[in-house]
């Protein structure tokens, strides 16, 4: 036999509650700091890592190509001519 208890009804809906609020609360939270950060990345003109990985390889890319024009360039061998 299961009786109905008016107290621990209420006593459940407003635990319900509060969970409700405080996992509102929590998101509404980091939703704050997340805006924070941002603002702040923003303000100190920060590179991205995947912008600054792009920049290295073309940078290195650079370097090869301009070791490869300073080498010195040998001569063409000539062929003789087939009589």
């Amino acid at each position: 036999m299961q009786t109905q208890n008016p107290i621990l009804d209420e006593i459940a809906r407003l635990t319900t509650a509060a969970m409700g609020l405080a996992q509102a609360a929590g998101e509404e939270a980091k939703a704050a700091f997340r805006s924070q950060s941002d603002r702040l990345v923003a303000e100190l003109d920060l590179v991205r890592r995947e912008d600054h990985d792009a920049l290295k390889a073309e940078v290195a890319a650079l370097r090869a190509e301009l070791e490869a024009l300073k080498a010195p360039a040998k001569p063409a061998r000539k062929t003789k001519p087939k009589a």
